[in-house]
């Protein structure tokens, strides 16, 4: 008896979906199969299999990947291309039935090698029901001279923040995973760039992050945790999973966040159920700033060396079908299909899906597609930990350190 093994992030959704999955694939497949999952944090697989090669020993058979990783994966040789599948016998309603912007994430120079699983753009998320709040509105605009609204920009932002700020009470302004994992620490340096019109590279594919737009945002992103102090100290050891249940329990007014994590608000026993919102991120107030967020994909592939790629394939076109897509968003990851997106049933218990469909349609910043995607992010995380974490550097220093490293890097 066949068995396939997975490895990806552990997440409860993630986890509680394929189990589902898994259990109806080995109801209805012509073979006997069996699983097994190991749930890994990111950076240990990112350690321990990505950076060793190790991925494709043999170990795994299916490998849930995140989209930045896909590009030093697919350089490398570590993961099948998925193309004769794809051709031969694609999942139903591919490619149409997903958005081109998570396609891409999934492929390289042209060719695919994963299929979507989960997405959720980073959105922003905020206590509806403290903004509509007459005597909130009052005493805001008793303290600031304007009216109470969803912040714009990020100067209205701060005001936002620093108001609902009160740990006596257990509400704070804000929440920021800025554990240094290289995950959301690196995401939110970007957002905080992306959003004055700064880039990480330019047209050449130099860095081009030790900018005034770069040094603003390192500035901004430091300072919400450590002069403004909107934002609960343990932030620096939160990561994005931790932050949404910190907002889910109606510790924070405002975060800007993964699109799923509204479905922990939105979960009935969460604090916040019934009263939460979400809009567009905040931008700079300034000629060049812009509304911007960013996406991810986590997709499945099939690494080298598994010993049932074929029925590894055939899983993954189980998981994707319209059916299995909307059960990973109902155990609480986020489906990619347009099918899920536009369901009644989503719609009404997770009201952000509308959003995601417009940021994945529309235009949507990625970390750069490069198969020097690993080595960049863990620059950018050193830098955002020496900032931001320890405090060991200023912004001028860690940025200007970090474009060095970078533009040898990138040679």
């Amino acid at each position: 008896m066949p068995t396939l093994r997975l490895v990806g992030r552990p997440f409860e959704g993630f986890e509680n979906a394929l189990q589902r999955q898994m259990d109806s694939f080995t109801a209805t497949a012509d073979a006997d199969v069996t699983f097994e999952r190991d749930h890994r944090p990111l950076p240990e697989i990112h350690e321990e299999l990505l950076a060793t090669g190790d991925i494709t020993d043999g170990s795994y058979d299916l490998f849930l990947c995140l989209s930045d990783w896909l590009p030093m994966v697919a350089d490398a040789g570590y993961v099948h291309p998925l193309e004769d599948h794809l051709a031969d016998s694609p999942p139903d309603g591919w490619p149409d039935g997903w958005a081109e912007s998570l396609r891409n994430l999934m492929a390289y120079e042209g060719i695919t090698y994963g299929v979507p699983y989960h997405d959720g753009p980073e959105i922003f998320h905020y206590r509806e029901d403290l903004f509509e709040s007459v005597a909130e509105q009052r005493a805001f605009r008793e303290e600031y001279g304007r009216p109470l609204s969803v912040p714009r920009t990020w100067d209205e932002f701060l005001e936002v923040a620093e108001f609902f700020t009160r740990p006596e009470e257990g509400l704070w302004g804000t929440v920021v995973a800025a554990k240094p994992d290289g995950h959301n620490d690196v995401y939110d340096f970007c957002i905080q760039l992306w959003s004055r019109g700064g880039q990480l590279l330019d047209e050449n594919g130099r860095p081009a992050f030790d900018s005034p737009e770069g040094r603003d945002a390192l500035r901004y992103y430091h300072d919400l945790i450590h002069e403004h102090e909107v934002v609960p100290p343990e932030s620096i050891e939160m990561e994005s999973v931790e932050t949404g249940q910190f907002y889910a329990d109606g510790k924070a007014a405002m975060m800007w966040n993964w699109s799923g994590f509204g479905a922990m608000a939105e979960a009935t026993d969460s604090a916040v159920f019934g009263r939460t919102n979400y809009g567009l991120i905040p931008r700079a107030e300034t000629p060049a700033g812009e509304h911007t967020s960013l996406t991810v994909c986590y997709g499945l592939t099939v690494p080298k060396g598994s010993e049932h790629p074929d029925l590894a394939y055939d899983f993954i076109r189980h998981a994707a079908s319209a059916e299995n897509d909307k059960i990973t968003t109902l155990e609480g990851a986020s489906g990619t299909r347009f099918s899920t997106w536009r369901d009644a049933e989503v719609l009404r218990a997770n009201s952000f899906y509308s959003i995601v469909e417009e940021v994945n349609t529309g235009p949507v910043n990625t970390l750069p597609r490069i198969p020097a995607s690993l080595e960049l992010n863990e620059i950018l995380n050193e830098m955002v930990e020496a900032v931001v974490v320890e405090r060991s550097l200023s912004a001028e220093d860690g940025l200007a350190t970090a474009s060095e490293r970078a533009s040898d890097l990138l040679v």
